[in-house]
């Protein structure tokens, strides 16, 4: 559909009254007349020359070259329109524990750096989703807030690193702040990915409490235990302050973040490796699709290029004409 940018351009052909009056009036007695005697009915029959009459389209094509520069200035372009199409999406935060325990060496080469690269990798995937990153350990806060910018979340999922937060393992706080930052999205689907490798022994919200709320708020809950079977060499400090690892007996609070995921709706996983960890985050990706409807505009392109070069066009066709057959002398 072809529209005009400036319509109240087109006002400017109004100039084209006076114009042509002022042409008329100038033109009425421009050319000279011979009186002849009815006698000479030979020179009764001769009408003006059509050269004569020629000369007046010179004025035609400048008023037509005028008129295409009134059109030109006024824009005329090919309007946009709005179109839909169906893709899939949701809103999803990540909650992630950056405890130290987080560094225990059953992933390769920790953890917290195997989490980080795999989420990292699930971001990616997830391209029209709207996300956010939500970290925690003795206390939570909201890292990267619902956007759909994965450039910027990626960048802060690698980033992170023990020692951001007060240590501890505030599960359901950090629950809780996840809830908060997803439970206004505008998606169908909601859901929370909350990995952790310990049990709740800080914050102020119970992991139970959080989960109620999470259920009541349409929001699913899928827990991560992170650790694997038996012993792991955990982080601990030697009398100079220095980190050192000792084995120690993996400890995981399984019945709490099984509870979490069965009131949400959600689902718990054990993740033992590092294979195992992205195969889980792969079985999430499968789950977490929900049909939405994306709005497309398609951009509006001028067309005053055309006028334009039409103005351009009349122009050196008056000049060439009033420089060859109807040049006049003065």
């Amino acid at each position: 559909m072809i529209q005009l940018a400036h319509p109240s351009y087109l006002w400017l052909f109004l100039i084209f009254i006076p114009i042509i009056v002022w042409y008329v009036f100038k033109h009425r007695g421009a050319y000279p007349s011979l009186g002849v005697s009815t006698a000479s009915s030979p020179f009764t029959k001769m009408g003006r020359p059509f050269k004569q009459y020629a000369l007046h389209g010179i004025f035609v094509l400048r008023l037509a070259a005028l008129g295409c520069l009134i059109v030109a200035l006024a824009r005329p372009q090919s309007s946009g329109a709005w179109s839909t199409s169906k893709t899939e999406g949701t809103d999803m935060v990540i909650a992630l524990d950056i405890s130290s325990s987080m560094l225990a060496r059953d992933f390769k080469p920790d953890r917290l750096e195997a989490a980080k690269k795999i989420a990292a990798k699930f971001i990616t995937g997830r391209e029209n989703d709207n996300m956010g990153l939500v970290v925690f350990a003795g206390e939570a806060f909201t890292a990267v807030p619902m956007t759909t910018d994965r450039t910027a979340l990626v960048t802060y999922v690698e980033s992170l690193n023990r020692g951001m937060l007060e240590d501890g393992t505030a599960i359901g706080d950090g629950l809780a702040t996840s809830i908060n930052r997803i439970k206004d999205g505008k998606a169908k689907s909601k859901s929370i990915i909350l990995l952790t490798d310990g049990s709740n022994n800080t914050g102020i919200v119970s992991p139970l409490m959080a989960a109620e709320i999470a259920h009541k708020e349409g929001i699913k809950v899928y827990t991560i235990g992170v650790g694997t079977n038996g012993t792991a060499l955990y982080p601990q400090l030697d009398y100079a302050g220095r980190i050192e690892f000792a084995p120690q007996e993996v400890v995981i609070d399984e019945t709490t973040l099984k509870k979490i995921s069965d009131i949400t709706g959600g689902k718990y996983y054990r993740a033992t490796g590092n294979k195992v960890l992205q195969n889980i985050f792969a079985e999430i990706d499968r789950l977490e699709k929900s049909e939405i409807d994306v709005r497309h505009f398609s951009h509006t392109d001028d067309h005053y290029m055309p006028w334009a070069l039409a103005a351009l066009g009349l122009l050196l066709l008056e000049l060439i004409l009033r420089q060859t057959w109807l040049r006049t002398t003065p």
